[in-house]
């Protein structure tokens, strides 16, 4: 299994003193950053549509192999639900495979915490999904944890996204050939690494990726870290 571990997002100035140098150009983030973990979620998709222009920016100052996960806008999940939205998941998917290429990881959809389960939206979504684009969906609705829903996602060759926070963990299913972790707890000790380090392993995903929430005090990079050494 080939495992891509980030942080949500890379661009915080706090993080100067405890991941990135005192004096560290914003500018020069991302090529540090990138030296030193091979994976980022962007979350600034969900507030807007990307750019070719952004995209292609940040593919040239990043290393082979490296992967971008963007989060979809909100205009597709918040917005219209779900529901009608195959030109904008067109538009998305063009601009990123055009702009990222190899570097382009899958895109999240995460779902608004106030919609229910409604499996005939989300089948009708995931038809509406452009060929080759991987689709990750974190549902925030306790309905959503059901076995038609993951068979759902499984016809659609979507993944179910393992997002664990403080108010609500996502049941561990694999439903794709590849998954989606996002580890939102506050801190995790060693313990809680080596177990989700455990589970990861028992998945039958060809490729995962992980994401730690980031904290101003740059907590976020030193548990992906962590992450990877306990996964060795």
């Amino acid at each position: 299994m080939r495992v891509h571990i980030g942080t949500s997002g890379f661009s915080y100035a706090p993080w100067r003193g405890s991941f990135y140098p005192e004096k560290l150009p914003a500018a020069k983030m991302l090529a540090y950053y990138a030296e030193r973990l091979d994976a980022v979620e962007i979350n600034n998709t969900f507030y807007r549509m990307p750019t070719a222009e952004a995209l292609g920016k940040w593919a040239a100052e990043t290393p082979a192999g490296f992967q971008f996960v963007l989060k979809s806008p909100r205009r597709i999940t918040h917005e219209k639900k779900l529901a009608d939205v195959a030109d904008s998941l067109i538009r998305l998917h063009e601009v990123a495979t055009t702009s990222l290429g190899e570097r382009l990881g899958p895109v999240l959809f995460q779902l608004p915490p106030f919609l229910k389960k409604d499996l005939p939206r989300l089948t009708d979504f995931l038809a509406q999904v452009p060929k080759g684009l991987r689709a990750a969906l974190e549902f925030r609705h306790e309905s959503w944890f059901s076995s038609d829903v993951y068979e759902a996602l499984r016809a659609g060759g979507a993944a179910l996204c393992l997002a664990e926070a403080e108010e609500l963990a996502t049941p561990v299913e694999a439903t794709a050939d590849w998954g989606y972790l996002r580890l939102r707890r506050q801190d995790y000790g060693d313990a809680e690494l080596a177990t989700w380090a455990d589970k990861l392993r028992a998945q039958p995903w060809q490729t995962a990726f992980v994401f730690f929430k980031h904290e101003d005090e740059g907590k976020g990079p030193k548990l992906a870290a962590r992450f990877r050494e306990l996964l060795g």
